[in-house]
């Protein structure tokens, strides 16, 4: 998030987006969606409760107990790919409580984002949002309706309506949970926020791949389709040649420097690259 995260947050952040790789991994659209959705729901639940926010905020608190504290709360009203998912992130350790409802913030904008780029339209959605949050900032009677005291099912229509057979659905589905969770700050920042996490959620299924030659459009293909196999996403693959690079191909995916004729979990991106099955 564009909120400054202390040293233990930051770390688990990070650790977090991991364990979104595996929740997203092979997702479709509508089961991505329908994750962020829930961990918008879980932000809030913990948004709203000091003493939750404490309490998964001690570490001297055994991680067993959080665990069973999180299937008590969102056992039967979420999925068990979200509970498995927030108990992995409540044995995580915080700088503060309040880091928590930033990160699962986070996850879930990138688990829409992850949706998007399934449905191919990760580009649209961020150019959407971007375009909304001009509307609203340059109307003024538009943006006091939606911070203003109205209810937040009215606010969620009128952007709805706003938006309506205009902007792809996930589009829809983030400046809708936006409007409802500003918890605070302006509209402005809060699309800043969102945009933010857009750009991190791509910057993850970017994979920068660089070889000794140039390659062709085809091997080109063919190693985005093994390194996706892999991800279980859609990637982007940027190709960069670079003579150090002797045989083999080097693939940095994720903040991962992995080299695809020795890792197992990228073997067969070289058999892909020369084109062999």
């Amino acid at each position: 998030m564009r909120i400054h995260l202390g040293g233990s947050s930051r770390q688990s952040l990070e650790t977090a987006r991991t364990h979104l790789d595996a929740a997203v991994k092979g997702a479709s659209t509508a089961s991505a969606s329908d994750l962020s959705a829930e961990l918008f729901f879980a932000a809030e639940v913990f948004a709203k409760n000091t003493a939750l926010r404490r309490a998964f905020a001690d570490p001297s608190r055994d991680a067993s107990a959080k665990g069973v504290l999180i299937k008590d709360l969102f056992g039967k009203t979420v999925g068990a790919a979200t509970v498995a998912l927030l108990t992995d992130v409540s044995t995580l350790r915080w700088s503060a409580g309040g880091d928590i409802v930033h990160v699962l913030e986070q996850l879930a904008i990138e688990a829409e984002a992850s949706a998007a780029n399934i449905a191919g339209e990760l580009d649209r959605v961020e150019d959407e949002l971007f375009a909304i949050s001009r509307v609203i900032a340059e109307n003024f009677e538009l943006r006091k309706a939606l911070v203003g005291t109205g209810t937040a099912e009215a606010k969620a229509a009128l952007i709805s309506e706003v938006l309506a057979n205009k902007a792809a659905a996930s589009t829809i589905k983030l400046a809708k949970a936006l409007i409802a969770q500003l918890r605070g700050r302006s509209i402005e920042a809060g699309f800043a926020d969102y945009l933010f996490g857009l750009a991190n959620r791509r910057n993850r299924l970017i994979a920068e791949v660089r070889v000794a030659t140039a390659i062709t459009d085809s091997q080109k293909n063919r190693l985005a389709s093994a390194i996706e196999k892999q991800v279980g996403q859609p990637i982007r693959v940027n190709i960069q040649v670079d003579s150090s690079i002797i045989g083999g191909v080097s693939v940095k995916f994720a903040d991962e420097l992995v080299d695809g004729s020795v890792s197992n979990r990228l073997a067969g991106a070289g058999r892909a690259l020369s084109g062999n099955k």
